[in-house]
């Protein structure tokens, strides 16, 4: 059963470092893997479009709209990390926590959410985790530049060998044809 404890461990194995019964104890690795481990596992789950983390929602725009420009203005959902491009509105920009576009009176939104369940995580990426926590902590928990060049190969070879199984396990999606090719067929 995987754990927040159990990724920080992991990579605290990978720097060579005493490992930690939980992420309050009084220990630095603890205080390190615990002020680390949230910001990188947002960062890791933003960066790519991991297929365990991807979700759905279906918005209705907010009672008041933008003060000018779009005609409407959705909430995004709270959990959403990253929005992923869509087949039903075309013109959309960020706004804090909005969505603003001129599409529709709702949107069906794809995005990234957040998980704080590290047993909903893929199991590669629970390595490609760990072994950013390593690189990240590297400097502070070994004073080692040799250990921190490791740490970030780590890294490069869990999160390459992550996205790849996390391909293959998807549908390619085409891209949309281009307006104008097409009127020159």
């Amino acid at each position: 059963m995987a754990s927040e404890v159990g990724i920080c461990n992991r990579g605290l194995q990978i720097l060579g470092a005493a490992r930690i019964v939980s992420l309050t104890e009084d220990t630095k690795n603890a205080r390190e893997c615990n002020t680390a481990y949230a910001a990188l596992r947002d960062a890791e789950l933003r960066r790519h479009p991991w297929s365990f983390a991807v979700a759905r929602a279906k918005l209705a725009p907010s009672a008041t709209g933008p003060v000018f420009g779009p005609a409407y203005q959705y909430p995004l959902p709270s959990d959403c990390l990253r929005i992923l491009p869509s087949n039903t509105v075309d013109d959309w920009q960020i706004e804090g926590r909005n969505l603003l576009t001129d599409d529709g009176t709702s949107l069906e939104l794809r995005y990234v959410r957040r998980i704080d369940d590290p047993n909903l995580f893929d199991a590669l990426f629970r390595e490609a985790l760990s072994a950013r926590i390593a690189y990240e902590l590297c400097e502070r928990i070994t004073q080692s530049n040799t250990k921190k060049q490791a740490a970030k190969d780590a890294y490069s070879n869990a999160i390459a060998e992550a996205k790849k199984a996390n391909a293959i396990e998807r549908v390619s999606t085409e891209f949309p044809e281009d307006p104008w090719l097409a009127a020159r067929r």
